[in-house]
C-alpha cells in the first residue's frame, strides 16, 4: 500500500479517536464522571487538533499521490470514503451536542448517498469516478466549518460566556451557523452538478 492510502486509511482511524474527546461517555448508565468532566472542559479543543491533523492527510494523500503519480482505484475510494466518513461522524457527534439541526445533515447524508449509489453504478460499467472539483471545494467548505464549531466553545470562553453546551446564541455562535450553511449549500449545488453531468448511467 503506497503512501496516499496510508494517509487516507489514517484519516479513518482518527475519527473515532476525535469522537472520543467531542463526546462524554455514556454506556448504558457508566458514565465516569472524572473524564467527562475533562471532556466537558478541554475535550472539543483536543478533538479540534486531531480533526485539522485529519484534514491535513487529504491535502497531502492528493498532492503525494499526484506528484509521485501515485493514484490508484484503491486511493480514489478509500479518499472519497475518508472525506465522507470525517465529516458524518463529526455531524452526528454535533447533532448529539445539540449545536446542528439534524435536518441539515440530511441533506448531507442524502447527497453522499446519491452520489455513492452512482459511483456504485458506474464502477459495474468498469468506471472509478475520482473526486470532482467542485466535491473538493464542498468538502474544504465543509471542514472549515466544523473547525470552526469545534473552536466554538473555546471562543466562548474567551468572550466571557461558558463554553458549554447548549452554547449561547451570540456573534459567535451565529458566524458558525452561517459558515455551517454555506457548506450545506455547497452540498446540494456538488451534489445536483454529480447528479446532472453522471445522469446518463440512471437513464440508461
Amino acid at each position: 500500500m503506497n503512501l496516499p492510502n496510508k494517509l487516507s486509511l489514517l484519516r479513518i482511524i482518527l475519527i473515532p479517536v476525535t469522537l472520543l474527546f467531542m463526546l462524554p461517555v455514556n454506556i448504558y448508565g457508566f458514565e465516569p464522571a472524572g473524564w467527562n468532566a475533562f471532556i466537558s472542559d478541554h475535550g472539543m479543543l483536543i478533538a479540534a487538533v486531531i480533526f485539522i491533523i485529519a484534514s491535513l492527510t487529504d491535502f497531502f494523500d492528493g498532492q503525494i499521490a499526484r506528484r509521485k503519480n501515485l493514484i490508484t482505484d484503491l486511493g480514489k475510494f478509500l479518499d472519497s470514503l475518508a472525506d465522507k466518513v470525517l465529516i458524518i461522524s463529526i455531524l452526528l457527534a454535533f447533532i448529539a451536542l445539540g449545536r446542528i439541526s439534524a435536518w441539515f445533515v440530511f441533506i448531507i447524508v442524502l447527497r453522499e448517498f446519491m452520489v455513492s449509489g452512482i459511483r456504485m453504478i458506474a464502477s459495474a460499467k468498469g468506471v472509478v469516478m475520482a473526486a470532482k472539483m467542485i466535491g473538493k471545494v464542498k468538502t474544504t467548505t465543509q471542514m472549515i466549518a466544523v473547525i470552526y464549531l469545534m473552536f466554538e466553545p473555546s471562543l466562548m470562553k474567551i468572550f466571557g460566556f461558558d463554553g458549554h453546551y447548549p452554547l449561547q446564541t451570540c456573534a459567535i455562535t451565529i458566524i458558525g451557523d452561517i459558515l455551517f450553511i454555506i457548506s450545506v449549500i455547497m452540498t446540494v449545488i456538488s451534489g445536483l452538478d454529480y447528479l446532472l453531468k453522471n445522469k446518463n448511467y440512471l437513464t440508461e
